[in-house]
Parts: C-alpha cells; sequence; structure tokens
C-alpha cells in the first residue's frame, strides 16, 4: 500500500493522544485514531464528513420553504440536519450523550418518515394512533438503549424502520402511479374534468410510466449509495487494525481516505437526501400535483430537487403580478 503513495509527499501520523474532551466514555470507539489531527476533536474525519449533512439539510429546507412541499418534510431535514449535528459532536468528543443525539435522532427521523408515509390519505383518528405509536416506540427505544447500552441493537432497529418505510413507499409508488395498479377509487380522485377523454387518459398514463422510470433510477441511486456506504462502513469495522497500518505507512493526508467511517458518513448522508426528496416528489404525485411539480436532477453529478414545473412557476407570477 505505502508503495503507491510512495511518490506524493505526505505527513507522518502523530501518536494517539489525549486531547481536550478525554476521557472517553461512549460505547463506540470507531477506527480513526484519536486525537493525531487536532486535540481539539477526537476524530477530525468523522466529525468533518457531517458537514455534508448540515449542507444537504439547509439546501432541503430551503426548497420545501420556497416551495411549499408539505410540512412534515421540511421537519424531515431539520431532523435529518440533527443527525449530522448529533454525530458531528459525538465524533468530536466521543462522549456518551453526544453519542445519545447521533444515534437517537436517526430513530426520531426514521419515525417521522413512517409517520409521513403511513399516515398518507387516513383519518385523522388513525394518524393519531399512528402517531401516538410511533412515539412510544421512539420513548421506548430510547429508555432500552440507555439501559442495555448495546449499540447492536440502535443498528438493528434502524436498519427495521428504515427497511419498513422504504417498502412501504416503493409499494404506495407503484399502486398510484403506475397505469395499471391503479384502482377505481384512485383514479376518481383525479381533478381533472377531462379525465375521461381517451386521448387525455393515454397522455397521463405516459407521463406516469416516465415519471415512475425516473424513479426508480433515483431509489436505484440512492439505495445503491446508502448501502455501499453500510458495506465500507462493515469493513472499516472488521480490518480496522490493517487500515491504521496502511494509513501510518502512507502518511496524512492520503490516509484520510481510507478513514472509512467517513465515507460512511457521505455515502448514507447522500442516500438519506435522496429519500427524502423522493418522498416529497411522491406525495405530489399521491396529490394529483404531476404537472405542477417536477424533478429537477440535471446529471448524476448533482443533487435532485423538487421544484414548481414551469406551468405552476407561471400561474403563481400572474396571481402576484
Amino acid at each position: 500500500m505505502a508503495a503507491l503513495f510512495s511518490w506524493l509527499p505526505s505527513l507522518a501520523y502523530p501518536p494517539e493522544q489525549d486531547g481536550y474532551w478525554s476521557p472517553v466514555t461512549s460505547t463506540l470507539d470507531w477506527c480513526e485514531e484519536n486525537y493525531v489531527v487536532t486535540t481539539y476533536a477526537a476524530e477530525i474525519i468523522n466529525t468533518l464528513t457531517n458537514l455534508l449533512f448540515m449542507y444537504l439539510a439547509s439546501k432541503g429546507i430551503q426548497n420545501c420553504l420556497k416551495h411549499g412541499h408539505d410540512t412534515v418534510f421540511l421537519v424531515a431535514f431539520i431532523g435529518y440536519v440533527l443527525v449530522g449535528t448529533g454525530s458531528f459532536l459525538f465524533h468530536a468528543t466521543l462522549k456518551y450523550p453526544m453519542q445519545l443525539v447521533d444515534e437517537l435522532s436517526m430513530i426520531y427521523t426514521t419515525c417521522l418518515m413512517c409517520f409521513a408515509t403511513f399516515s398518507y390519505g387516513k383519518s385523522m383518528r388513525y394518524s393519531t394512533f399512528l402517531a401516538i405509536g410511533l412515539v412510544s416506540l421512539a420513548l421506548f427505544v430510547t429508555l432500552y438503549y440507555h439501559h442495555i447500552q448495546d449499540p447492536a441493537f440502535h443498528q438493528n432497529v434502524y436498519a427495521l424502520l428504515t427497511a419498513i418505510v422504504l417498502f412501504r413507499a416503493m409499494y404506495m409508488m407503484e399502486v398510484a402511479i403506475r397505469p395499471r395498479f391503479k384502482s377505481d377509487e384512485r383514479i376518481a380522485l383525479n381533478p381533472r374534468p377531462d379525465r375521461a377523454i381517451e386521448a387525455v387518459r393515454k397522455r397521463e398514463d405516459l407521463r406516469d410510466q416516465e415519471i415512475l422510470r425516473t424513479m426508480w433510477k433515483m431509489i436505484a441511486s440512492g439505495l445503491s449509495i446508502f448501502l455501499g456506504g453500510f458495506a465500507v462502513w462493515h469493513l472499516d469495522n472488521v480490518h480496522c487494525s490493517k487500515l491504521i497500518k496502511w494509513r501510518r505507512e502512507i502518511g496524512m493526508p492520503w490516509g484520510f481516505l481510507l478513514e472509512g467511517h467517513g465515507w460512511w458518513h457521505l455515502m448514507t448522508g447522500t442516500g438519506a437526501y435522496f429519500y427524502i426528496v423522493w418522498g416529497i416528489w411522491l406525495r405530489h404525485c399521491l396529490n394529483y400535483r404531476h404537472d405542477e411539480y417536477e424533478l429537477y436532477w440535471p446529471n448524476w453529478f448533482t443533487m435532485p430537487e423538487v421544484v414548481k414545473g414551469r406551468a405552476s412557476a407561471n400561474e403563481t407570477t400572474k396571481k402576484t403580478s
């Protein structure tokens, strides 16, 4: 490994040491060596990679306010920035309270997305009981996790909740948008007065099929990035001693590229952002606002966002002029 980077200028890693926030009180101490770059941050790469969460959260919040998306997604982006902030503080300090902020905010934000997914189209009574159930679940996870202090419990609960929400949203997308799966009740909700005209229906079916293709491309991209981050996280845990050896052989800053947990932050943060944006677009489609909103995602190197379509924007301009 050192031979590959021997021609590049580098700085030797200093020895691991105590720092400003010592001693470590968290139940987890990741593969990045502590306080080797600065005495003010225990794991500097794991800390700074959380800035992506803060950037994408600010982008999402601004988008929700500008384009009038449902409030639940604004709250979801607020939860998303809390995840990034909690993780930033946890990795900077390796203190147990900050670990709880990091890990439990992941559970709370996923519960919020669970509410947004399962409450759609339901009665107030159903939504109220669902909210009470999810709050009770979040409270139970908080208290039980604090009691047992086993990170595996948190990881399993988070994975289960995420899978439930994801598969439910996929199901809703297919049955509500794909023309051959639409029920008569769903078709009757279409507010367009000319929906019964054959030409209009065919045009809408083609539009919906194109939306579905783009949605599945978005899901595949976000999920691949997210699961790729999980794979890197796993390798970072399993091969930690070897990675530390390689990092010390090649020196700084090139060794930073082998900080697997930092890549986990970047990749899962991106995947989670994709999911929330997909949820926003799906909600507008469920509300038959396909023509008012569109996904802006010009290429693979940009972050997608849902914006008002040209027709809707022009209509808003006319009303305000």
